[in-house]
């Protein structure tokens, strides 16, 4: 089955074609300001390299940074909404409350307070006062806001509220997009109302981008459907995409992590994936990307959901390097590497000018370096070395060797040697490990909830069962799919037998051969 993966980061985007689990052919260009034209140059270059080998592709799989980057950088950004069905409870702490004022003030389109919401257990803490979402709903359109978001106390465990203040919303007001807290994040209600909240800011700009990046496919003359990659390693389709951007906010470095691991035939290990702008560290566990069970800030908002375990240093190719005294980053001249590195034709010294000064690798015009000194160099390099080595062992849970795989474009500026690292793998394209990643994502299947009056063997079956409908239903081959997650949980402190139940799956996207969608 051949596949198209196309990795779009702050500095290259990068594609690759796959046969199965065989690169046969890769490229990397800088990534444009607008994006989509940095996914359109890199599959037209692909293409052409790939000539006939690109016949009888089924699938493109694109990863971006398009919606970290526009919550970061507060751009592109719409105003929503906030409903919370809880009172007489959580008043006190309002939505938008813990979000930087400059991020709040541009997202900020209104809180609604109404009464609602259950109980860790189940049981309702008051009847849900459906005409104050009703008179919300209508304010909302009123005011012209395009997008809610809705949250209810612990509605990942009992979504009734969310759903039926949904239900008004949508018949109230037909043109407001809406977002349920209990379909992104996880048991706390305001680091899950921001993730709601954040998706409801980014439907706009991910609609966009999708049928931007349909246009581009269907553009190339290729007839296959478009995938695009998430937080956890797995795909969806465009069209799921586009209602839930915040589940694509770290997949770069995911897919980068998901490609070495198939590179170097290795499932558990440390990665490493150097790119222009930044160094992120992550676990492979079982082949997956260890996932975060902690608060995780995005654009300095507390979330908690489906995001990998991930440090990030301010260390990659285009890292600015300074003399006197030396200082390398945190500063970048990310996708405009190709015009300020020294090696091509620019004045900056950046980490790239240090690795061929060293003669780690061989791109540009490397006599515009030789004015560097030894001493610098390697002063420079060491800094280097000392900061991913130190990132490295922070990501460690324990002390024993494992190997570490090296990926990304920066990859050289990784050492050979590390405390507590076995051996460093130095995997085949492991410039393009990312695109790798992303042509081989799999679809994914979850289920978290809590099971009453069974047994644990028979909770977890029923876990295992909707989590591989939920699977099936966006997009999974049922015969490939696999468990690779499951935790219980009981709850001693609820009526009769009751257990909290988590299980992840993933399965081989469905051969879905045909004109691309969104």
């Amino acid at each position: 089955m051949k596949r198209i993966g196309i990795d779009v980061g702050g500095t290259n985007t990068d594609a690759a074609l796959l046969d199965g689990d065989r690169v046969l052919a890769s490229v990397k260009t800088f990534t444009t300001a607008d994006v989509t034209s940095g996914v359109r140059t890199a599959l037209n270059d692909l293409l052409a390299q790939a000539g006939d080998a690109a016949r009888d592709t089924i699938a493109v799989m694109i990863g971006t940074t398009h919606f970290t980057n526009a919550v970061v950088e507060r751009r592109n950004l719409g105003r929503a909404a906030a409903i919370r069905v809880a009172l007489p409870a959580s008043a006190s702490l309002v939505p938008f409350c813990d979000w930087p004022r400059d991020l709040a003030a541009k997202v900020n389109g209104g809180v609604y307070l109404v009464e609602g919401g259950h109980e860790y257990d189940g049981r309702p803490l008051v009847p849900m006062n459906e005409r104050a979402v009703a008179e919300a709903a209508r304010k909302i359109a009123a005011d012209g806001i395009p997008a809610v978001a809705i949250s209810a106390t612990f509605s990942p465990l009992t979504a009734e509220c969310e759903e039926r203040a949904a239900e008004i919303v949508r018949n109230e007001a037909p043109n407001v997009h809406v977002t349920m807290s209990s379909t992104l994040g996880r048991i706390g209600l305001l680091e899950r109302e921001n993730v709601a909240l954040m998706n409801a800011s980014l439907i706009g700009l991910a609609r966009e981008t999708t049928r931007a990046f349909v246009d581009a496919v269907r553009d190339s003359g290729i007839e296959a459907q478009l995938f695009i990659t998430q937080n956890d390693g797995t795909v969806v389709k465009a069209d799921a995409a586009r209602e839930y951007p915040v589940f694509s906010f770290a997949s770069g470095p995911t897919n980068s992590m998901r490609g070495a691991a198939l590179l170097a035939g290795i499932e558990d290990a440390v990665v490493c994936d150097v790119g222009g702008t930044t160094a992120d560290v992550g676990c492979l566990v079982n082949g997956f990307p260890r996932e975060a069970n902690n608060v995780v800030e995005v654009g300095g908002v507390r979330t908690l959901f489906r995001m990998p375990d991930l440090l990030s240093v301010a260390l990659g190719g285009g890292t600015k390097v300074t003399r006197d005294p030396l200082s390398v980053g945190p500063e970048s001249v990310g996708y405009r590497l190709g015009q300020e590195a020294l090696v091509f034709g620019g004045e900056q010294v950046t980490a790239t000018d240090i690795a061929v000064a060293a003669g780690l690798i061989d791109i540009g015009d490397k006599s515009r370096v030789a004015g560097l000194s030894a001493d610098f160099v390697s002063r420079a390099l060491a800094v280097m070395h000392d900061r991913i080595a130190e990132a490295v062992d922070r990501m460690k849970t324990d002390a024993t060797e494992i190997p570490l795989l090296a990926a990304g474009g920066g990859a050289m500026l990784i050492p050979e040697t590390m405390p507590g690292i076995s051996k460093v793998v130095h995997v085949e394209h492991n410039g393009v490990a990312n695109a790798v990643g992303a042509a081989m994502a799999q679809i994914s299947g979850e289920t978290d909830r809590i099971y009453r009056d069974m047994e644990r063997d028979d909770a977890i079956a029923a876990a295992r069962a909707d989590a591989i409908a939920a699977a099936i239903e966006a997009g999974a081959d049922k015969d490939s799919i696999k468990v690779i997650e499951v935790e219980d949980l009981p709850l001693s402190y609820l009526p009769g037998r009751a257990i909290r139940t988590r299980v992840r799956v993933v399965g081989d996207a469905a051969a879905l051969k045909g004109t691309v969608s969104a």
